[in-house]
């Protein structure tokens, strides 16, 4: 597999940033969603709403019509508001996932594992850990042997120019 150029830290330290944001979102999100969904698909059967007769926040009762499962509430159903949420977060995490894995040319395993974060519940925390220890040890690794080399022929010139 080919390293990344040098001339590409700076984006990768950029797009490292945004995929630890995203994230922490995404993962908050999912979260959320897997609370969203036990309460509404468990014999519990509520969904949660905002405003509406219950006041700021409630939460509705869900009961089996001829179309499945519909809510009784009304408000602002806040229940399929972190469910789209997520749906457009995990497109954002997606293209940050995508831009980490382009630029630090890893193998195409490690984009799966990458977007797997996000739709594995608790996955992305430690994906995010992992994924920011290695892309900062391998810069630093190689922001060291960049300057470990370009130093070597300046010490050599002086030492002859001191000779002469």
């Amino acid at each position: 597999m080919p390293e990344p150029k040098a001339a590409s830290f700076p984006a990768i330290r950029g797009a490292l940033k945004f995929y630890q944001i995203a994230s922490i979102i995404t993962g908050v999100m999912l979260l959320l969603l897997v609370a969203e969904m036990v309460l509404k698909y468990t014999p519990i059967h509520l969904e949660l709403f905002a405003g509406g007769s219950g006041g700021l926040l409630w939460f509705a009762e869900v009961v089996e019509g001829p179309e499945g499962l519909e809510s009784t509430g009304d408000g602002v159903n806040l229940s399929l508001g972190i469910l789209i949420a997520h749906g457009w977060f995990y497109v954002v995490y997606l293209f940050a996932c995508f831009r980490m894995w382009s630029l630090m040319r890893w193998p195409f395993l490690r984009f799966i594992m990458l977007a797997l974060g996000g739709v594995i519940p608790l996955l992305s925390f430690f994906m995010e850990t992992r994924v920011a220890r290695d892309v900062k040890a391998y810069l630093d690794s190689r922001e060291a042997a960049v300057a470990s080399t370009n130093a070597a022929p300046h010490a050599t010139t002086s030492a002859t120019e001191g000779a002469r």
